[in-house]
């Protein structure tokens, strides 16, 4: 158990199930090379943990902020480790756009004012950039339409120290379908963009794209066409399914069926322990009256955590491998769980909100059929503030 605040939750990173998960992804996709997203605090994994986890087991890094690029670099100095490639995806200043070029780290050009941007910062650096074009083939996000890539390669070829190094996109419906028309549409709409692209920059006397990444996670394991150079694989390296339909349809595509390990685990220590009688109200709002008399556990994790009040009277936690159920509302920093059926229960022992315990486990997905949401965002929700352990 960590060390820090006794009454406090914790999240345990387990680095094998980690490295077992880059694993897979490497045996499924063959030459093309495996890239991990650092987005989201690491998908709420924590990102330190996650590069010192990952760094010299993926090919690429992908963020959306600079510092969470120039996290990666602070940290590959400070462990005397060679820099890893690393593309920041998201909208950048010309400020951040000079001092990713001044780390060596990629950035995205995928609007008329990131071209603005990157021009402005051209003039304020010696230092050389490298671009990757973002093709919009159907997400209608970020992007240029396969027709305007033309004119936004013609001006970054005008920029002094510019290379257009790569190109990407992203796919609108991989997810959540068995069948794959629309994305195979996007396809064919990147290979337009990127012929486009090529052309511009054999007349302009520069080398083609190096370097394609289309696929995420679920298109890295259902759409074999879509895996190109890299494979940007975010939410399945950390051991979730995108979703149920992708699952199913990687197991008919690859032909087998493959285990992604959950990388992450949740717990805390009980903060009291008490009975209460028959006809006790539980909670704010009293939307819980025992039915009998019922040991309850006080938990000191709550909404400001990352735990939602959606769960509020649908979710479980675990203590020695049993289930027990959160009575009344969530609050701000308290759950109150019924451990009557937990033998002999004591202050400060764990109970795990997401995680295995015994022959038991409550997962990600559990959570977000508790909150009707997704695994995605259960996970980023979690507090930055929480501790975070590899194990």
């Amino acid at each position: 158990m960590p060390t820090g605040p006794h009454y406090s939750s914790w999240i345990e990173i387990n680095r094998a199930h980690w490295l077992d998960n880059t694993r897979v992804f490497r045996g499924i996709l063959g030459e093309t090379q495996l890239g991990g997203v650092l987005k989201g605090n690491a998908y709420g994994h924590g990102l330190e943990q996650a590069i010192d986890v990952l760094h010299g087991s993926v090919s690429w890094f992908y963020t959306i902020t600079l510092d969470e690029a120039l996290t990666v670099r602070a940290w590959e100095h400070a462990h005397d480790c060679e820099e890893s490639a690393i593309l920041c995806i998201g909208a950048l200043s010309e400020n951040e756009i000079v001092r990713a070029a001044e780390a060596r780290i990629a950035v995205v050009a995928a609007s008329v004012a990131d071209m603005d941007r990157i021009r402005t910062a051209c003039k304020a650096t010696e230092t050389p950039l490298a671009v990757h074009m973002h093709i919009d083939t159907g997400l209608s996000r970020e992007g240029f339409a396969p027709s305007e890539v033309s004119a936004a390669t013609r001006t970054l070829c005008r920029c002094p120290g510019v290379s257009v190094e790569g190109a990407l996109t992203h796919f609108a419906n991989t997810e959540d379908v068995s069948e794959q028309a629309y994305a195979e549409r996007q396809l064919a709409l990147f290979e337009e963009g990127l012929g486009h692209i090529n052309r511009c920059l054999e007349i302009c006397g520069r080398p083609e794209v190096a370097v394609r990444h289309l696929a995420a996670s679920a298109a890295a394991l259902v759409l074999p066409g879509s895996r190109a150079d890299v494979a940007r694989v975010g939410i399945a390296l950390y051991g979730l399914w995108p979703s149920r339909e992708t699952r199913l349809s990687a197991m008919l595509v690859l032909g087998r069926s493959i285990e992604l390990k959950p990388v992450l685990a949740w717990k805390c220590r009980a903060q009291l322990i008490k009975k209460l009688p028959a006809g006790a109200l539980v909670g704010y709002g009293c939307t819980y009256r025992c039915a009998s008399e019922t040991t309850i556990a006080v938990l000191p994790v709550g909404y400001a955590d990352g735990y939602a009040r959606a769960a509020s009277g649908r979710a479980h936690v675990l203590v020695r491998g049993i289930r027990c159920p959160v009575i009344g509302r969530v609050m701000m920093n308290h759950i109150i769980v019924d451990v009557s059926g937990v033998p002999d229960p004591q202050d400060s022992m764990v109970a795990t909100l997401i995680g295995r315990d015994g022959d038991e486990a409550v997962t990600v997905e559990e959570h977000a059929g508790w909150t009707q949401t997704i695994g995605y965002e259960v996970t980023t929700r979690l507090g930055a503030h929480l501790r975070r352990i590899i194990v």
